[in-house]
């Protein structure tokens, strides 16, 4: 099979289907982090738990029959943290409080020294490019994320509008290393935009300007994509997912969708699953499409499993919705993924779980019957 995957899946047939990125880290890997920090073992030995789990994660994926592969983010503290030099910044503000009342920081600048990434997705490409011919995605946090590290009382020397500048060079930098390494596909994670339109979200950046500027810096961002690769990077939307709870789920898509289809991308992903009416979810963004008219039509990756939920979706039900998705987007458009993340953040006891052993194994279940149900949907819809 071709590492270029592209959309080659309608051309023979199939529904395109593919993760959105974070799996639960192995217990191990999350004792090992703990301990590295305390002292009690060497950097050495925590990277070769880093490789075990990445291995472990693509031999795993291999066998779900996913056509498409990623990392799990296992060597990543967060889904927004990579870039991030240590020492330039400090976790001091609330980015997320979730529904079970626990609470995320979102680091702030610290230095008026220029912001620049410290390490780039792609070398994750590069990794799992020699463990497997099949085709690599990518998740890469968004501009929009990183743009909150700016603090309100400003930095000497160094303007947000400068700082805003070295992110979008950035962020468009971070995504062409994923394909320079191999990528068949990268999305963006967008977590943050269905949160700033929480009412009750209790952090000082959300508001309806906030987004409209997260939307502004990411199609800056896109603008900066060689045209060759823009068809292939997406967005993901969903409320959040960390510990099992989410922080915006509350919020309506028809507020959102009509905002996230600013975004020039070449695809979403869009959680559906574990909203209470996925039919609706799929109505709102069939609505979105015609919108959109033909000049511009965006494939969508709807969520048919929910990361946040222990139960096994079966391919069947995957299908079904699937097929029923299909009486609002067209056919041609569609495909599935996963809902969010199964744990943007390394650190995570999967509670609702029982363990993040327990919750690795129902992550590649789920995914497992995703591909299946989707399967089961491309003989339905295209023949």
């Amino acid at each position: 099979m071709s590492t270029r995957l592209g959309w080659f899946e309608l051309e023979s047939g199939q529904l395109p289907t593919e993760p959105v990125g974070s799996l639960p880290r192995p217990a191990r890997l999350q004792h090992a982090v703990l301990a590295q920090l305390a002292g009690s073992i060497d950097e050495a030995d925590l990277q070769q738990e880093y490789d075990a789990a990445v291995k472990d994660t693509v031999d795993r994926f291999v066998a779900t029959g996913s056509p498409i592969i990623t990392d799990g983010e296992q060597r990543r503290n967060s889904f927004a943290s990579y870039p991030v030099a240590p020492g330039t910044a400090t976790a001091s503000e609330v980015f997320a409080v979730y529904a079970d009342g626990h609470h995320r920081l979102v680091p702030k600048l610290t230095t008026s020294q220029r912001f620049s990434y410290a390490s780039y997705a792609g070398s994750d490409v590069e990794y799992v490019r020699k463990l497997t011919d099949l085709p690599v995605k990518e998740a890469v946090v968004s501009p929009a994320m990183l743009s909150l590290m700016y603090p309100d009382s400003g930095l000497d020397g160094y303007s947000k509008a400068e700082f805003e500048e070295d992110v979008i060079a950035g962020s468009a930098a971070d995504i062409i290393s994923c394909f320079a390494a191999g990528a068949s596909r990268v999305h963006v994670d967008f977590t943050e935009g269905r949160l700033a339109l929480n009412p009750n979200s209790q952090v000082a950046w959300a508001g309806t300007a906030a987004l409209h500027g997260f939307i502004e810096l990411l199609n800056r961002v896109l603008d900066a994509i060689p045209e060759q690769y823009r068809p292939f990077v997406g967005v993901h939307t969903c409320p959040g997912n960390d510990l099992d709870s989410s922080h915006s789920r509350d919020v309506d898509y028809a507020k959102l969708l009509p905002e996230l289809f600013q975004i020039e991308a070449g695809y979403f992903l869009v959680q559906a699953a574990g909203e209470e009416d996925p039919d609706r979810v799929a109505n709102l963004v069939g609505q979105q499409l015609k919108q959109l008219g033909g000049a511009r039509q965006p494939r969508i990756l709807l969520g048919v499993t929910n990361p946040t939920s222990p139960r096994l979706e079966t391919a069947e039900e995957i299908a079904d919705q699937l097929v029923k998705a299909s009486r609002f987007i067209p056919a041609e458009l569609l495909g599935s993924t996963d809902d969010c993340g199964f744990s943007p953040y390394l650190v995570d006891s999967k509670p609702r779980h029982g363990s993040p052993d327990f919750a690795r194994d129902v992550a590649f279940a789920k995914i497992a019957a995703r591909v299946q149900g989707t399967a089961i949907a491309s003989e339905t819809l295209l023949g």
